[in-house]
């Protein structure tokens, strides 16, 4: 069992909930047992190490057997060591670390994708990983981050996606305009959500979302600037009925996502 706190490898753990410590190892660090155990389902190749309690894997019982199946050791920690290597306040009791596998747009569009998730400038990281987490709940093909938004393999996105981000192809790092002008090439449509757009319950009587279609969503205070607008097909608002002022990013991003399932399940 490791038992310091302070010991190379414990801090090594630690260094990747920052950015520079992500880039040159390769790695990310991933916490709590429901995406530990999605990470071990879908990806189990990319798990480096995995560390737990005694008592978390005494409750958590499944990810003992998930692992097993795996072929991954777990290696015990002290409930010290384990909130050292955490980036949470309040950790479950396991944490890994896990290969960085970000894909490209071109094996998004490879298949013939029917939705995708764009994010332009999207920086809050619980906005980014709900959004994926959404996009994979509505069925989409992929997400795209263009290199303006949050880094992918930030210890928050990656929670908010609580696993999501194991079940489908997300791009980072993408430049918009080539990204844009690649999609359309493959028989996409590029719809921005945008509060100057035009209403979703019009674009639903009209059938617009039943076709290939690539969500465009922008920064969570400026939204998208005329010059990426521009290069949409078309945009379209999520009408607001009450008082509220405007509505989250990724609560907005969700209403497009399922619009577009539910247009193309018809």
């Amino acid at each position: 069992m490791i038992d310091n706190p302070r010991s190379p490898r414990v801090r090594g753990v630690a260094k990747l909930a920052k950015r520079d410590a992500r880039a040159q190892t390769g790695l990310f660090l991933l916490e709590g047992p429901q995406a530990v155990a999605e990470a071990l389902t879908f990806r189990p190749e990319l798990m480096v190490e995995l560390y737990a309690t005694p008592t978390a894997l005494d409750r958590y019982t499944d990810i003992a057997q998930v692992a097993i199946d795996a072929g991954v050791d777990v290696e015990f920690v002290t409930e010290a060591v384990l909130e050292s290597m955490a980036d949470t306040v309040t950790p479950q009791g396991i944490v890994a670390v896990v290969h960085q596998f970000p894909t490209s747009i071109k094996d998004i569009l490879s298949d013939g994708p029917k939705l995708i998730a764009i994010l332009e400038e999207v920086r809050d990281p619980g906005n980014a990983g709900t959004i994926i987490r959404a996009a994979d709940a509505a069925g989409a093909d992929g997400v795209i981050l263009t290199g303006r938004s949050v880094d992918l393999y930030n210890p928050k996105v990656v929670r908010a996606t609580t696993g999501s981000l194991f079940h489908l192809p997300v791009a980072i790092a993408a430049d918009l305009e080539v990204a844009l002008e690649r999609i359309k090439s493959a028989g996409m449509q590029v719809v921005a959500a945008d509060i100057k757009g035009s209403d979703l319950l019009t674009a639903r009587r009209e059938g617009v979302l039943a076709a290939p279609t690539a969500w465009l969503f922008g920064n969570e205070a400026r939204g998208l600037s005329d010059e990426y607008l521009a290069l949409a097909d078309r945009a379209i608002a999520v009408p607001i009925y009450g008082h509220a002022e405007s509505m989250n990013l990724a609560t907005a991003a969700s209403v497009c996502l399922y619009e577009s399932a539910f247009a193309q399940r018809d």
